[in-house]
């Protein structure tokens, strides 16, 4: 009885579009949470955030916010990733990134701080040969070498992806909504082209620009990873994160440019640094799980379309 009752509580995840059991290439949608948060700098607890997260998608209709029935869609949530060690844990994360793009998915991770897109990416880099182009949406650049001798921390996420053979560079990444730099990091960017989009330039210009902009530099990529820190909003809106930035992305901003980021050919993204221990009001919970299914829609959506222009053609 209980692996039944188990069976249906996971079925009813994510607007009860889980489907416990299919092989990967039946899903639409893979997702799958990394519970770890030993690479942080400041404060802990985003170990906490994949199942806070689920936890509020229960009741949740299966809808975006422009009114499109996600029904359709076919999940595959493939639980948390388990270990004794992070070396265990980031390997199995590596090995499930890899099937995923392998599997031609939409990969979705839920962090974890944001040390665990680092094995993610690596994954993704031993599943293509081909260069990905990657979109970090942060309060920070996490371009640091090593954070108190980690060279995987949370700071070191950006940097570690520039280790990857699909990676060719700087230019490869874009970050946006940055608003505070190390010391360390400073130098590095000031000796090196960069792409960046700061918080301040994209509440000046708007977000059209800002999706201009990236556009232009990434559109020439055919894989796209995003990688979305909670901490990119203000903490008005996401006051559950480790390291919370003033100045940041509100919400509307947030939801309007990963709508426009969808165009581009995205094969995975992730959201990371949500601390529910942090967040009494579970502020931070709500945003990640919008974000997510928000996002889940752009890609049925940019899949009908390509559906229907190959009808019409």
């Amino acid at each position: 009885m209980k692996k039944v009752a188990d069976m249906i509580r996971q079925e009813a995840i994510w607007a009860g579009l889980n489907r416990p059991g299919i092989e990967m290439d039946e899903a639409d949608i893979v997702v799958y949470g990394i519970p770890y948060d030993g690479g942080v700098s400041f404060r802990s607890g985003a170990k906490d955030g994949p199942a806070a997260i689920r936890n509020i998608t229960y009741t949740i209709p299966p809808t975006t916010e422009r009114w499109e029935d996600l029904s359709s869609l076919k999940i595959l949530d493939l639980g948390d990733v388990k270990g004794d060690s992070r070396d265990e844990m980031f390997q199995q994360a590596e090995d499930i990134a890899a099937s995923i793009v392998k599997s031609g998915k939409l990969l979705t991770m839920i962090g974890g701080d944001h040390s665990t897109t680092i094995p993610v990416l690596k994954g993704i880099d031993q599943a293509l040969d081909q260069p990905l182009g990657i979109v970090h949406i942060d309060a920070h650049f996490d371009l640091c070498h090593e954070m108190g001798g980690d060279l995987l921390s949370h700071g070191s996420t950006q940097r570690r992806a520039l280790d990857l053979k699909n990676v060719s560079g700087t230019d490869s990444i874009f970050f946006v909504g940055v608003r505070s730099v190390e010391s360390e990091e400073l130098e590095f960017i000031n000796n090196h082209e960069m792409n960046i989009i700061k918080a301040l330039e994209i509440r000046r210009d708007g977000v059209e620009q800002a999706l201009k902009m990236i556009k232009e530099k990434m559109s020439r990529f055919e894989k796209v990873y995003i990688t979305v820190d909670i901490d990119s909003l203000d903490p008005a809106y996401a006051p559950g994160t480790g390291t919370p930035q003033f100045g940041g992305l509100n919400s509307r901003e947030l939801l309007d440019l990963l709508y426009g980021l969808f165009e581009l050919p995205v094969i995975g993204f992730d959201v990371v640094e949500v601390s529910p221990q942090l967040d009494d009001s579970a502020l931070s919970v709500f945003a990640a799980r919008k974000i997510l299914t928000e996002c889940w829609g752009h890609h049925l959506r940019k899949r009908k379309q390509m559906r229907g222009s190959y009808s019409s053609g």
